[in-house]
């Protein structure tokens, strides 16, 4: 089963966004092993760099503004490719206040879902039901549209 981790910076303080990570999660546990890793704020990304790059398993993307931008097909394309190959897959998402750049010139690839700025806490909640919606596209599911 593929292997999917999410390494992340910081914790969900509002419900509402547990919630709704939990949910795709949950859908996604039918498609791959997922494992959410929080780790503590530093004072500033240099300072979250080392917990980050020490979390990062397999094929690393990691979440920034100025990264790729990928259709959803797009995305569904590369994670299948990745599976293909047993390749396991960690999307990095840093703090309030970025990443550094030695986690992002580490990462095999940086990714961008916007050219606008989202919290990270609602970050989390985009990027998981993007990877849902990867797995169904690449189910042939209708949930795409």
């Amino acid at each position: 089963m593929q292997k999917i981790n999410f390494v992340v910076v910081g914790k969900i303080k509002e419900s509402f966004y547990r919630e709704a990570v939990a949910e795709y999660v949950k859908r996604l546990s039918r498609f791959a092993k997922i494992e959410i890793k929080e780790l503590a704020e530093g004072a500033n990304p240099d300072a979250e760099a080392w917990d980050i790059l020490r979390a990062c398993k397999g094929y690393t993307f990691a979440l920034a503004v100025e990264g790729d931008k990928l259709s959803s097909e797009g995305l569904a394309k590369k994670l299948k490719k990745l599976s293909d190959a047993g390749k396991e897959i960690t999307f990095v998402i840093g703090s309030s206040c970025g990443l550094s750049d030695e986690v992002k010139k580490a990462a095999d690839e940086r990714l961008s879902f916007s050219d606008m700025t989202f919290p990270h806490q609602l970050m989390r909640v985009i990027l998981a039901e993007q990877v849902y919606r990867a797995f169904m596209i690449n189910s042939g599911a209708t949930y795409h549209k």
